[in-house]
């Protein structure tokens, strides 16, 4: 996961290849907390693992319930039978409304009857995020539920440390318009004190009926069936007691898949595949697909996948009421920049009590991009830019939004080939920690649009630290080309063959080992030089893996095998490369190359206490005159002599700490991107 202060995207030509999403937020959540109500243990496979499901599972073990990774994405929930065992706790619910709503009246109800109080408290996000509508239902029933701040928000103190009886026999109303989690959670948590039938009647219009269906779908898989007049009135009979079915598993999350479907129509000829979700989906937000069919994708699909390409083009805008598709509406908010004409979304007010007003934030970002828009309180529409020409980038805000970071990712797709920076891009963590990942994995960036920088410099200065440090702030991957041809020495002893000079001489012998070069999987991982799935990071800095690189560094062909393998660590979203010559032959057009120094006795020392503080003997005026006499060596030879690219940044950091030479290249990196 991506964990800098921004992440820019260069721009995406193409999508195609095959996706596997992570499990349904939506029904993680709910799978948790009815696995922890329920008689019995529970195993719960494809699980999310992200920040929502993680906060869920942190308040559950603090309630007294026995939580066990059993493996990848899967645990075992031994569940309470609905019996308190801590009696008071103060639970930390980050920025999840799957936890706080459900949470909060199942809470209620239990330490009313039970005798305990709880505090529930979240970010300051969530403590602007309304929960008035459940509250009063909840005081209603006679649940004891005190405000800790403003009141109709979180934080809340649930009970007071007495029991209640509850008034369980009229209806129990509850506003349908403002979240459809309101509803969720009392359907969760009545089946805990349904002694006899207890009616909840919804009032307005209840919004986002699909997750209602998911609900109603889990509270019958742990044995609870609830009874539904249309979508004004539901009955949970009295005796409901909630049964573990033994196993369960989450499916893949379509409001992810959302992201995905919508790539597939902008950028996919030969189709992108989505794992894990399919046309029969339990989700109401599998219906996301109708509008992006209307909006021209061709799709198609199985009980667990879809397959997505290109139909019309450019996409046809359209006009749609979007109460059943929430969330997922968003991502057609951004296929709205590649329509035909204006797109308006409707119905949408529920947006502005998401993580963030989604409404004027989708409007505020859609408009840095040059689309036009008219933001309604309860609808959106959206123009996109009369041409490339019109199209703008800017950094894109996420207000610790996950689905405003993904859906803005679809922007890298536009026909200016601009680059879009995604600011906090780790809000994705929660509910697609590896979003990003993924999106690069079934994306094709155009010719020259994956950034590169060089940073070259003589030995003993500095490039690897420096080099792993800028990276490391724009989340680029990192080449360290020093170390491959030492890699080529291993990675040819490995296969069982020979580096000697004698035996490398013959040129079939050399091609095998330039086959060897062509064909390392190399990974590095912080200090780390991973070949395969082996750890060589020692191996490779002995004197006798010097000595075979030296000779294999000397055939062609190997030069030539290297080079094709430097060029392809260059995928999105960048990369950091450095080493001797890769501003001068290994990545001539890079935008920016960075020649690095310091004077020769700054290196000599800064090499003997990195070996002294080893428990390295070593002498400095030794490691001096070595150092001077590879820097002669270095400027002198013939292939690839040792020298700035005529338009390098020289950085002469003799009298300058790491952090500030990393500053002063991401400064200079800053100033080669487009203007906003």
């Amino acid at each position: 996961m991506f964990k800098q202060p921004f992440l820019d995207l260069p721009p995406i030509a193409s999508a195609h290849g095959t996706v596997t999403l992570p499990g349904s937020k939506s029904i993680s959540n709910r799978v948790l907390l009815l696995a922890a109500l329920c008689d019995g243990a529970t195993e719960v496979h494809d699980l999310l693992s992200s920040d929502d499901t993680h906060v869920m599972l942190e308040a559950l073990k603090a309630l007294g319930c026995e939580v066990t990774e059993t493996g990848v994405n899967q645990v075992r929930v031994v569940g309470l039978n609905g019996q308190l065992k801590t009696k008071s706790a103060a639970l930390f619910l980050g920025n999840a409304g799957t936890a706080m709503r459900p949470l909060t009246a199942a809470l209620t109800l239990m330490a009313s009857t039970q005798g305990g109080s709880f505090a529930v408290s979240g970010v300051p996000r969530m403590h602007e995020r309304p929960i008035g509508d459940l509250v009063d239902a909840l005081r209603v029933l006679g649940g004891v539920v005190t405000d800790l701040g403003e009141p109709g928000y979180p934080p809340l103190r649930l009970g007071d440390g007495a029991t209640h009886a509850l008034n369980l026999a009229a209806p129990i109303p509850v506003r349908g318009d403002v979240s459809s989690q309101f509803l969720t959670a009392l359907l969760l948590a009545l089946p805990l004190v349904a002694e006899q039938d207890v009616v909840i009647e919804v009032v307005g219009e209840l919004i986002s009926k699909p997750y209602i269906e998911i609900t109603l779908k889990l509270l019958s898989q742990f044995g609870v069936q609830v009874q539904r007049d249309e979508w004004r009135r539901f009955t949970i009979p009295g005796g409901s007691r909630y049964r573990s079915p033994g196993k369960i598993h989450v499916e893949a999350d379509a409001s992810s898949a959302s992201y995905f479907v919508a790539l597939g129509a902008l950028g996919a000829t030969s189709g992108v595949t989505i794992q894990g979700v399919g046309l029969q989906s339990i989700q109401g937000d599998i219906r996301f697909i109708e509008a992006a069919a209307m909006m021209g994708a061709d799709i198609s699909g199985g009980d667990n996948h879809l397959h997505v390409k290109r139909g019309a083009w450019p996409l046809k805008a359209i006009d749609l009421d979007c109460n059943h598709i929430p969330d997922a509406a968003m991502t057609l908010a951004a296929m709205a920049l590649y329509a035909d004409g204006t797109t308006t979304l409707r119905n949408i007010a529920s947006w502005r009590v998401k993580e963030t007003d989604r409404l004027t934030a989708m409007a505020t970002e859609l408009r840095k991009l040059g689309a036009t828009v008219e933001e309604g309180a309860d609808y959106l529409c959206v123009t996109p830019p009369a041409d490339a020409r019109a199209w703008r980038t800017a950094p894109i805000d996420t207000y610790d939004d996950h689905r405003m970071a993904m859906c803005f990712s679809l922007a890298a797709l536009n026909p200016a080939d601009l680059p879009i920076r995604i600011n906090e891009p780790h809000c994705v963590a929660k509910t697609y920690p590896d979003y990003f990942e993924d999106l690069f994995s079934v994306t094709t960036n155009r010719p020259g649009a994956v950034p590169v920088i060089c940073i070259d410099g003589p030995t003993a200065s500095g490039k690897g630290t420096l080099s792993q440090g800028v990276a490391q702030a724009l989340g680029y991957a990192w080449l360290d080309s020093g170390a491959l041809y030492r890699l080529v020495g291993v990675a040819a002893e490995m296969a069982g063959l020979s580096t000697q000079v004698s035996d490398l001489a013959d040129p079939a012998h050399a091609e095998k080992v330039a086959a060897v070069a062509a064909n390392m999987a190399v990974r590095f991982d912080g200090d780390r030089v991973l070949l395969g799935e082996n750890d060589v990071s020692e191996r490779i800095r002995t004197e006798a893996a010097g000595m075979g690189a030296s000779r294999v560094s000397a055939i062609g062909p190997v030069r030539q095998a290297l080079l094709e393998l430097q060029h392809r660590f260059a995928k999105a979203p960048g990369l950091v490369a450095d080493g001797r010559d890769m501003g001068t032959v290994i990545f001539p057009q890079a935008p920016l190359k960075v020649f690095l120094t310091a004077s020769a006795q700054k290196r000599a020392e800064r090499r003997y206490s990195q070996l002294i503080s080893k428990g390295i003997p070593a002498k400095l005026d030794d490691l001096l005159a070595d150092l001077q006499e590879r820097d002669a060596r270095d400027t002198n030879r013939t292939h690839a002599p040792l020298k700035p690219a005529e338009d390098a940044m020289q950085l002469d950091n003799t009298d300058m700490g790491i952090d500030e030479s990393i500053q002063l290249v991401l400064n200079w990196w800053q100033g080669k991107q487009p203007k906003t």
